[in-house]
C-alpha cells in the first residue's frame, strides 16, 4: 500500500544526478529498488482498478506502466546513463507510446506533476476533434464547463499551431483547444509537501477521475480513426 514517497527517494535521484554512471547505479541498485521503484509501484497499484474503471482496457501493471530509470542516449547530446526522475503512464495495453492518449505521473529531484493528454503530435486525432468541434461546439463546451477544470487547478498545456485559421463559429473559449497540436491538462502548481504522504495518491485520484469524461471523449475519436483505417 502507497503511503508516499520518501526523503530517501529524493535523495536516491540527488545521489544519482552527481554520480551518473554505470558503477555506482550498480552498487545502488538495491537502494533504487527500494526508496523508488518500490513506492512507484504501490503507487500504480493503488490507482489500478479506478483506471480500470475509467478504461477497462489500461495497461495496469507497474513493470509495464513505470518509465526505466535508463535513458535512451543515442539521439542526445547528454550521454548521462540515467535520469533523476522516472514518471508511470497509464494507457491501453499494448498500444505505441507514440501518440497514445494517456494518464501521467512524474517525480523528481525538481519536479512534480500528474495529469493526462497525448504523448507527441497526433494530427490524426486533433483533426477529427477540430472537426467535431466545428460541427458541435456548444457540446464540447457544456463537457468542458461540466469538468470546470480551473475550479480543479487544471490546466490546458501543451505545443499550439500560432497561424491556424480558426472558424468564426468556434467560441473563444474552444480556441486553445481549437489550435491544439500535442494537448495535455495538468495540475497547476500542486504542493510539493504532498509527495510524502497518502495526500499525493487522494489527489491525483481525484484528478484523474474528474479528467474521465476528457478522456473518454478523445479515446473514442481514437477508436473511430482506427474503425477508419
Amino acid at each position: 500500500m502507497f503511503t508516499g514517497l520518501t526523503d530517501e527517494t529524493i535523495q536516491f535521484f540527488l545521489d544519482l544526478k552527481f554520480h551518473n554512471n554505470t558503477p555506482y547505479f550498480h552498487e545502488n541498485h538495491d537502494r533504487y529498488v527500494e526508496t523508488v521503484q518500490t513506492p512507484f509501484y504501490e503507487m500504480i497499484t493503488d490507482l489500478g482498478e479506478d483506471m480500470r474503471k475509467i478504461d477497462p482496457m489500461m495497461e495496469i501493471r507497474p513493470y509495464k506502466c513505470l518509465s526505466r530509470i535508463h535513458r535512451d542516449t543515442r539521439f542526445s547530446r547528454d550521454k548521462s546513463p540515467y535520469r533523476d526522475h522516472l514518471w508511470f503512464l497509464f494507457r491501453r495495453a499494448g498500444e505505441p507510446r507514440d501518440k497514445s492518449l494517456f494518464y501521467y505521473f512524474e517525480f523528481g529531484v525538481d519536479r512534480l506533476s500528474w495529469g493526462m493528454g497525448i504523448w507527441g503530435e497526433n494530427r490524426e486525432l486533433m483533426d477529427l476533434f477540430r472537426k467535431r468541434m466545428r460541427a458541435n461546439p456548444d457540446g464540447i463546451l457544456a463537457l468542458l464547463d461540466d469538468l470546470d477544470l480551473p475550479g480543479h487547478k487544471l490546466i490546458l498545456n501543451g505545443s499550439f499551431f500560432k497561424r491556424m485559421d480558426i472558424p468564426d463559429e468556434i467560441p473563444m473559449r474552444l480556441k486553445p483547444w481549437y489550435t491544439g497540436r500535442e494537448i495535455y491538462v495538468g495540475r497547476y502548481n500542486p504542493v510539493w509537501q504532498w509527495a510524502f504522504s497518502e495526500r499525493i495518491l487522494k489527489e491525483v485520484r481525484k484528478d484523474f477521475r474528474t479528467l474521465a469524461p476528457l478522456y473518454r471523449l478523445l479515446r473514442g475519436y481514437l477508436d473511430d480513426l482506427s474503425h477508419d483505417e
